[in-house]
């Protein structure tokens, strides 16, 4: 049967290689990667693992920088004065460049944006600055991961090139977390992206992109529709509304849809498990979701409310501004190209037991705003989860947004605090790679010291057990007690009672019960009353650091 589509449906429309591409024939859940290797002819896009892990697939997406207005207190959303958070991602003139994973983005999302490859860099007679630096430094053999990197590291260039600074070998490393390499190794790969900044330089040409961009501006939001193969014909739909009215609206009449973030995990049903979406409801377009802002929270308090399209890297960014401890766990969820297209909310909503994110936001108390139609619920991240992928949300409703009350930063005495005590916030993650790789133990703790005694404390961790969630017997055995030795041996008794985990690929049973004791361990030394160690004792990265500094005094 000849597919119809409906009148108020329309192409996906996007910029590549200059050009506006119309595309009104691929299945919702086309990749971007199969579109370019099989209909755009451009292969020097690599696929290597098919679920975002490798980064050999990595390209660059661009959008007009104009920041998300904030919703207004008509529609029950922000106060009129909150104070926006910085945006993350590569601003360079009027545009915002994230590298992201082709393999598991699907087409769709596209939309309305600007899509750039290892094409758009250069060629063999003129090879760009990041190119001609990997050729310099011999960053390149078997060359299968190389179009990713040198992807990763063309928005490193254009980032610094825009300030006029000059990465850190550790930025470099930082940045190219989401990238592996199995042949080359990663020092001469990093001596390119030094040396890549010694050549003349050459920057990207914006001014066409924005021009194209705001054409497409012009474009309803997207409402597309096409024939899935895998399903007989059936056709699919994919909506892309502009607001989160529209979104709820859409949600309520259809709560079978499958909601879309990031695709970071969904992308893998597809791409891994060869599973049927069907409809999806995309919530990336939603302009008022991509709001990351502090506001009021009453009383005098104020909240983080971070909204359900805000990036990862974003989200996490805001965070690791106001609580500098939680930086190295950040900057160790996943790599780049994921965290600059997964959602905070998506990974929540996910309900993952090794997620990161849910054990570090139950430590800090966040709260989940829950929205069915017009109508509004929150509900306490502590309480969210139900049992392994099940969670409180009902049909038709979705996560419309994180909110994080502000508590001082891990600190010495603070002003906001009462006199005499001192509050200690952790995130500490266990697993087999440093960078980019799924946690076996995550732990994520907030601590108050009135004195010497435990006035609060809140311990949540990941991988112990079918959710995330909080240690209430270590936590009891804590709270009102001295901090001291026999105190932790107390808690790390009734960790065992808290928790049976699991024994999978990623650790045993045995192991992460061990882990857990000792992450508790590590949060004694690091905070215990008049002999708290300093990070470069307990972690090998600050110790680095030190001995660096040392190494560059005269």
């Amino acid at each position: 049967m000849a597919y119809l589509p409906r009148m108020d449906t329309r192409p996906i429309r996007f910029v590549h290689r200059g050009q506006v591409r119309e595309v009104s024939d691929a299945a919702p859940t086309r990749t971007v990667l199969d579109w370019l290797r099989e209909d755009a002819r451009c292969t020097g896009t690599k696929e290597g693992c098919g679920e975002g892990d490798c980064g050999a697939c990595t390209v660059i997406v661009a959008e007009l920088a104009e920041a998300a207005p904030a919703p207004t207190p008509a529609d029950g959303g922000l106060e009129a004065a909150s104070a926006p958070c910085p945006a993350a991602g590569v601003r360079v003139g009027g545009l915002r460049l994230r590298p992201v994973n082709s393999c598991i983005r699907f087409l769709p999302t596209l939309d309305g944006k600007a899509l750039l490859t290892v094409e758009d860099l250069g060629g063999p007679d003129a090879p760009h600055p990041v190119q001609q630096a990997m050729i310099d430094c011999h960053g390149s053999q078997c060359g299968f991961c190389t179009p990713g990197f040198v992807m990763t590291l063309a928005a490193t260039y254009e980032q610094h090139q825009q300030a006029g600074s000059r990465p850190t070998r550790q930025q470099l490393a930082d940045d190219l977390a989401g990238n592996l390499c199995r042949c080359t190794g990663y020092r001469p790969i990093l001596e390119a992206g030094q040396r890549m900044f010694e050549l003349p330089p050459r920057r990207l040409d914006t001014a066409p992109i924005e021009a194209r961009l705001r054409a497409l501006q012009a474009d309803p939001p997207l409402r597309y529709a096409a024939p899935n193969p895998a399903a007989g014909g059936r056709v699919d739909r994919f909506d892309a509304p502009r607001d989160a009215a529209t979104l709820a609206a859409l949600r309520a009449e259809r709560p079978q849809a499958r909601l879309l973030a990031g695709s970071t995990d969904v992308g893998l049903w597809v791409t891994k498990q060869f599973r049927d979406l069907g409809d999806i409801l995309y919530l990336g377009e939603a302009r008022d979701l991509r709001h990351c802002a502090w506001v009021d929270a009453g009383g005098g308090a104020r909240a983080l409310h971070i909204g359900a399209a805000v990036p990862l890297e974003d989200a996490w960014s805001a965070i690791a501004a106001r609580w500098p401890a939680l930086r190295e766990v950040y900057l160790r969820f996943a790599g780049p190209p994921v965290r600059h297209a997964g959602t905070l909310a998506g990974n929540l909503a996910n309900g993952s037991p090794i997620g990161d994110s849910a054990p570090v936001l139950m430590a800090l108390d966040a709260r989940l705003v829950l929205r069915r139609g017009p109508a509004r619920r929150t509900v306490a991240l502590d309480d969210f989860y139900l049992d392994y992928m099940r969670n409180r949300l009902e049909p038709g409703e979705f996560v419309e947004a994180v909110e994080v009350p502000d508590t001082p930063p891990d600190s010495p005495p603070d002003a906001a605090l009462p006199a005499g005590t001192v509050r200690h916030l952790r995130a500490f993650k266990i697993s087999k790679r440093f960078d980019c790789d799924i946690s076996a133990l995550c732990g994520g703790f907030a601590l108050t010291l009135d004195g010497e005694r435990v006035a609060d404390v809140r311990l949540a961790f990941g991988g112990m057990a079918a959710v995330v969630r909080r240690a209430a017997g270590a936590e009891a055995a804590l709270r009102g007690a001295r901090w001291d030795e026999a105190t932790l041996q107390r808690a790390q008794q009734a960790l065992d009672a808290d928790f049976t985990p699991l024994s999978d690929l990623r650790a045993s049973a045995d192991y992460r019960r061990q882990a857990a004791r000792g992450l508790l361990r590590r949060l004694w030394l690091e905070t215990r009353p008049g002999d708290a160690l300093p990070p470069a004792a307990t972690s090998v990265w600050a110790r680095g650091a030190a001995d660096t500094a040392t190494e560059a005094q005269p």
